[in-house]
């Protein structure tokens, strides 16, 4: 196997994903799911398995929604993959083409469009050409599944281009047609974790709970074994010098924090390095690529976000993770509240716990058995202490 850093990787070649996806197809079998995952740990690949490697019955249908910004364009990239899946069939999207029509709508090259004055409509053509598809798939006894990635940045995109009116109709519309039709089901995944966007729309007094009948599923990074597995196979493909690969892999995993894009990564640069693979080496790698300010790993992310994410509490959070970065320790609520007081005159422990709860949910941090706080993943943690000169 070749090194792919940050490229699409084979689903044939996915390494140490087929117990999770064996539990995601129990769980679709129930619900819909929401898949939560730090960016760069794999989330694509595993729904992307699931769509070449469907479970009997299942028909699934990915797009990936980050490049869309309006309601309509939505609607529009869901019509025109029915209709292509459709037609690859000898079907016809019936219902959505005779509105489509009606509409004035037209077909150039493949491109389809709304005149401008049936931009209201979004919601016909979405809910036609998604109940054509379910009616065929019911008529061959099959169930129609969607994988829509980056689901959050569309909605994201909406609330900038549109407000957020439209991306609660489209949370509110996507949840009845779930509600409707007992056989579809949805998997939605995204960088951007779906909380903020609900928190977003929550200041603009939207109350429902549009994803309430959603089961959220974890992502994690591979297991050692797993991590290790792939490390070998990566060494042993790019024909790297190694007197020990066993060492070579686990120190390689351990470094990587088990993200297979960092094992990809590090195995690339120690190809085109052209050193050996041996435990001294890899770490020198690791240290490179944590001070180069190309950013190779693309960790920057990790500080990029947080204005973003924590509007009004960005102060805090840098504190919270420049402490957490400079100790060994597991910090407790009332160490961070006393530390924050000192630095800040922050002084409110139902709100840190807030702030925390949310820095959980990003994958910033993770809490022990005793309730304490730290790093979600040591690499990070690293990588924060220099970058922050700590």
């Amino acid at each position: 196997m070749k090194s792919n850093p940050g490229g699409q990787i084979d689903v044939k070649a996915a390494i140490g994903r087929d117990r999770l996806i064996k539990t995601l197809w129990e769980a679709i079998e129930q619900q819909s799911l929401i898949i939560t995952a730090e960016r760069r740990i794999g989330k694509t690949t595993v729904i992307k398995k699931m769509q070449a490697q469907p479970l009997a019955g299942w028909v699934p249908v990915y797009q990936d929604l980050e490049g869309f910004h309006t309601a309509t364009e939505f609607a529009m990239s869901v019509y025109k993959e029915i209709h292509e899946f459709l037609g690859a069939k000898g079907k016809v999207t019936r219902r959505a083409k005779e509105w489509f029509s009606a509409m004035g709508g037209s077909e150039i090259g493949g491109l389809f469009k709304l005149p401008e004055k049936a931009n209201v409509h979004w919601k016909d053509v979405l809910t036609c050409a998604i109940e054509d598809l379910i009616n065929e798939n019911e008529a061959n006894g099959t169930r129609l599944l969607f994988l829509w990635d980056e689901m959050p940045y569309l909605l994201a995109n909406i609330v900038k281009r549109e407000g957020e009116q439209t991306a609660m109709e489209v949370l509110d519309l996507l949840r009845a047609l779930r509600q409707t039709h007992a056989s579809l089901r949805m998997v939605i995944t995204g960088s951007i974790g779906l909380h903020h966007v609900l928190a977003t729309l929550k200041t603009k007094n939207y109350s429902n709970s549009p994803v309430n009948d959603m089961l959220a599923i974890e992502v994690p990074p591979l297991d050692d074994a797993d991590a290790i597995t792939l490390a070998t196979q990566l060494i042993g493909g790019e024909s790297l010098e190694s007197p020990d690969v066993a060492s070579a892999a686990a120190a390689l995993a351990h470094a990587a924090d088990c993200f297979p894009f960092y094992i990809h990564h590090i195995v690339k640069a120690l190809k085109i390095t052209g050193l050996a693979a041996n435990p001294a080496n890899v770490a020198k790698i690791v240290a490179s690529h944590l001070v180069d300010a190309k950013d190779p790993w693309e960790l920057l992310h990790y500080r990029t976000r947080i204005p973003n994410y924590y509007l009004n509490d960005q102060k805090s959070v840098l504190l919270l993770l420049d402490q957490l970065a400079t100790q060994a320790d597991a910090a407790s609520v009332n160490g961070l509240l006393a530390m924050l007081k000192g630095a800040s005159g922050f002084d409110d422990r139902e709100r840190l716990l807030h702030v925390l709860s949310l820095m959980e949910r990003d994958h910033y941090l993770k809490r022990d058995d005793g309730g304490g706080y730290r790093f979600r993943f040591p690499l990070i943690s690293r990588w924060w202490k220099i970058n922050r000169g700590l």
